[in-house]
């Protein structure tokens, strides 16, 4: 057995990514906050009707901005309502409706390049016909591919266990990150947490990930974003962390200090935008709700925007993010439903 060298161990080290977690950083909320109030239910509905829960939101190679409306309440088991919709970034009015009849319970959405709706439906109908599936659609409704089976979860190459978002790169690969259940008490090394990769015509390549809180493991990857030198930056939700990682799945980073993040979103000069729906003093100790705004080049965060003030202590704030060119923050609520709209002071 040869001796380590002192060679030997700075290759080691450079070659270890260093992996902080949440309690190696104090809260960060105090923080200036550029935003002006948010504006809720600022999104409607052609005949009135109320706006159900949502997490899904993104917005369009024209600039055009699509959300999912879990039909009117948090689930569309029974309904044959629309449940993605096009709107008018000027006015908040729907302008087109898509997905009647598609989904039990649509959760991520993703606009691809082409213009094209990616959504995941992350549980399954009782009539197993619906459910842990990932379905593109064109943008006057008609699905283009589906991934998974419909109503049956599980792991593998084609099928989903409750998949959370999905994203494509440049050059049409396809990312779904699988297992929201996995920030749950009761979630074993068994429960899904993993990322899986498909070429841009649905044939699987590899999955990486799996559940725990390890350096690469995850626990209900929630949401996902490709930054523009081709990292994709995942929200880890249930361990309170950003994971960064290339597109082959090895691990580049881990950042905790955006603390318990549910959306991401990339906007002009490299801005990442992370959204809090979830931070309580029971689960995350002194870090608030709200939307966390920093730099994707280098993880610092720069200002916080607060979210809403409720009956309950620890607030509330959206589950899904999307930001237009002029700074324009729009959260897809799921706790307050509805779509609630920020813009810079």
């Amino acid at each position: 057995m040869k001796p380590i060298t002192v060679a030997m161990l700075l290759l080691l080290a450079l070659t270890v990514v260093p992996v902080l977690s949440q309690h190696d950083i104090a809260p960060v909320n105090d923080l200036p906050n550029p935003y002006q109030p948010g504006v809720r239910n600022w999104a409607t509905h052609s005949d009135g009707r109320a706006w159900g829960s949502t997490a899904g939101i993104d917005i369009g190679p024209k600039g055009e901005i699509w959300a999912i409306d879990r039909c009117g309440v948090n689930s569309c088991e029974g309904s044959n309502l629309a449940t993605v919709h096009q709107i008018d970034p000027a006015t908040g009015k729907v302008t087109r409706s898509i997905g009647a009849g598609l989904f039990a319970f649509p959760h991520g959405l993703h606009v691809d390049r082409d213009g094209n709706i990616w959504v995941t439906d992350g549980q399954a109908s009782k009539d197993g016909t619906k459910g842990h599936q990932v379905l593109k659609l064109s943008p006057d409704g008609k699905v283009l591919m589906r991934l998974g089976k419909a109503g049956q979860k599980g792991g593998g190459p084609d099928m989903f266990d409750e998949p959370c978002d999905v994203i494509t790169a440049p050059n049409g690969d396809i990312f779904v990150s699988d297992g929201h259940f996995g920030q749950q008490a009761t979630a074993t090394p068994a429960t899904a947490s993993r990322i899986v990769k498909f070429t841009r015509e649905g044939k699987f390549i590899k999955e990486f990930g799996r559940w725990g809180a390890a350096p690469g493991e995850l626990k209900t990857p929630h949401a996902m974003i490709i930054d523009s030198r081709g990292r994709l930056i995942v929200a880890d939700r249930g361990n309170m962390r950003i994971q960064i990682y290339d597109l082959d799945g090895k691990l580049l980073d881990s950042w905790p200090q955006f603390s318990r993040v549910s959306g991401l979103f990339i906007g002009p000069n490299e801005t990442l935008y992370a959204i809090d729906s979830e931070s309580t003093a029971n689960n995350h100790k002194g870090w608030k709700k709200g939307v966390r705004i920093g730099s994707v080049k280098d993880g610092k965060v720069m200002s916080f925007v607060p979210g809403h003030q409720t009956e309950n202590p620890d607030g509330a704030a959206g589950e899904g993010i999307a930001v237009d060119a002029k700074g324009t923050i729009y959260a897809a609520e799921n706790t307050l439903r509805g779509i609630t709209r920020y813009v810079r002071k």
